[in-house]
């Protein structure tokens, strides 16, 4: 595993993507951590925060194909999967594919579709295919959803389950840029940003970058301490559900992708303290804690309760 390739690669996706979006270099980062990882993103920030256009500079900085669906109440399952449609030419039936036959799929205001077509993105998620009239396809790989909501709007809008939330691997937003980052987006903003940057990754290192992902080792204790995080949202009071099991897959996973692109191949403590509460916010259920930094907050005090191991590198 030739570490360098993969802090090369955090340096040219996050210089790229920083060319349009001003002063977000630690949420371009995690973007990069969730794709790496095989996993979605659900953005939770007020309208005009920049999240759509993130989204797009990070697809054409990665060189993929890139499709966005507004999600709204009368949006059917098959407006994102595809139809099986009659030609009358050929006099035979075709399947045309929905928009979520791409790379990176962008799912703009999620909660304002209803649950059924919420539902449909759940196979497509999980397990990166669609079936449309009892026949399965298989959608292009990588496959990553990132899908926006705006947490204060609540008319029109149907909360995601929470079997579709334990499908995100991270819930992060934006935030406020300061004044002086504002200015520079005012600067930027003059014409249309996207023109100003290029894909800047090839194939074969997106290739590499998956292949050699799964060589980033953890120290047993570590793992230990990974679990223990888990564990105290389960006997939690407060808490009246704990993260799943999936969801300490998916704190391994993004720990496995942040130590690489940070120059390492293998997992520190601090990796797992730092990434717990973007990965883990989403899958508890607690009374006081349904906002995204309520919940963070929620998660960063169970964790100031557990042993932190004094790892360094393994054996």
């Amino acid at each position: 595993m030739e570490i360098k390739r993969y802090t090369a690669f955090r340096e040219k996706v996050v210089g790229n993507v920083s060319q349009v979006i001003v002063g977000k270099e630690r949420e371009i980062e995690l973007l990069l951590v969730a794709f790496l990882a095989g996993g979605h993103i659900l953005l939770e920030d007020m309208p005009g925060m920049g999240k759509t256009m993130m989204i797009k500079a990070f697809a054409k900085t990665l060189g993929l194909e890139f499709k966005r669906i507004q999600f709204t109440p009368d949006l059917l399952p098959s407006d994102i999967t595809g139809i099986n449609f009659y030609n009358q030419k050929t006099g035979d039936f075709q399947f045309r594919e929905g928009p979520l036959f791409a790379h990176i799929v962008l799912a703009d205001e999620i909660n304002r579709a209803t649950p059924r077509t919420q539902s449909a993105l759940l196979e497509a998620m999980e397990e990166k295919q669609i079936t449309v009239d009892g026949e399965t396809r298989q959608l292009p790989r990588p496959f990553m959803v990132l899908a926006t909501q705006n947490p204060v709007e609540t008319y029109g809008t149907f909360p995601l389950p929470e079997a579709q939330l334990d499908r995100f691997l991270l819930r992060m937003d934006l935030g406020y840029p300061s004044k002086e980052e504002e200015k520079d987006i005012i600067r930027i903003n003059v014409g249309n940003p996207l023109d100003r940057i290029n894909s800047v990754v090839t194939a074969e290192e997106l290739d590499y970058a998956f292949a050699h992902l799964p060589d980033v080792s953890i120290h047993p204790e570590v793992l230990d301490y990974l679990l223990n995080i888990v564990g105290e949202t389960r006997k939690k009071g407060s808490i009246q559900l704990g993260v799943s099991p999936r969801g300490s897959v998916a704190l391994f996973k993004a720990c496995q992708a942040y130590a690489a692109i940070n120059g390492r191949d293998y997992i520190l403590p601090e990796d797992v303290k730092y990434l717990a509460p973007l990965v883990l916010n989403h899958r508890i259920i607690a009374r006081g804690a349904t906002s995204l930094t309520k919940a963070r907050e929620l998660i960063a005090e169970l964790m100031a309760g557990v042993e932190v191991p004094l790892e360094s590198r393994p054996m």
